[in-house]
C-alpha cells in the first residue's frame, strides 16, 4: 500500500526504478505501489521532467576524483607540502591549496567528506543564460512565434550574439 502523508523525496535507486518502469509503460499507480511511494511522489519526479528521464550526473574529469582526495589527505596526514602532493597527483599546486582551504585546511580536510561535499554543491541551481538576458529571451520568444525550431533559433542566436 503507498504511503499517506506529505510527498517525501525518493532515493536515488528508487528514481532509477521508477524510469526504467515509465520506459517499460508502467502507470502512475502501479509504480507508485511498487515503491511504496504515495502517487504525488512519483508524479513530483515525472513532471519535474516533462516525462523524460534526466542525464544521470556526472563528473568532469577536471575536477578531482575520490582517489586523489584521498591521496591529498595521506599527504597531509604525512605533513608533505602541497607541492609535493600535487607532484604526485599531476596537478596544480593551487589545485590542491584551494581544495584542501575549501574544506576545512590541512587541521581538518577529510576525503570522504570533501567529495561528498564537492559533489553536493556542483548540484547548485544554476540559470540559463537564455534565462537571465532579457533581450535574447525576447528574440527567441519572437522566433518562436514565427515556428522556427529550437535549433533554428540556436543557431541564429549564435551567428547575432557570438
Amino acid at each position: 500500500m503507498a504511503r499517506r502523508g506529505r510527498p517525501g523525496g525518493l532515493s536515488a535507486n528508487q528514481k532509477q526504478l521508477l524510469w526504467e518502469q515509465w520506459q517499460a509503460g508502467q502507470s502512475l499507480s502501479e509504480i507508485s505501489r511498487l515503491l511504496c511511494q504515495n502517487p504525488g511522489s512519483v508524479h513530483r519526479v515525472l513532471s519535474t521532467s516533462g516525462g523524460i528521464a534526466p542525464h544521470p550526473r556526472s563528473r568532469s574529469s577536471r575536477h578531482l576524483v575520490l582517489a586523489e582526495r584521498e591521496t591529498i589527505s595521506r599527504g597531509i596526514a604525512t605533513g608533505q607540502s602541497f607541492r609535493r602532493i600535487a607532484q604526485q597527483l599531476g596537478r596544480s599546486v593551487s589545485t590542491v591549496s584551494r581544495e584542501v582551504a575549501r574544506h576545512g585546511g590541512r587541521d581538518q580536510y577529510r576525503a570522504s567528506t570533501a567529495d561528498e561535499s564537492a559533489w553536493e554543491q556542483a548540484k547548485r541551481l544554476k540559470v540559463c543564460y537564455l534565462a537571465s538576458v532579457p533581450e535574447l529571451r525576447q528574440f527567441a520568444a519572437e522566433k518562436l512565434a514565427l515556428q522556427w525550431s529550437p535549433e533554428q533559433i540556436s543557431g541564429w542566436l549564435k551567428l547575432r550574439f557570438p
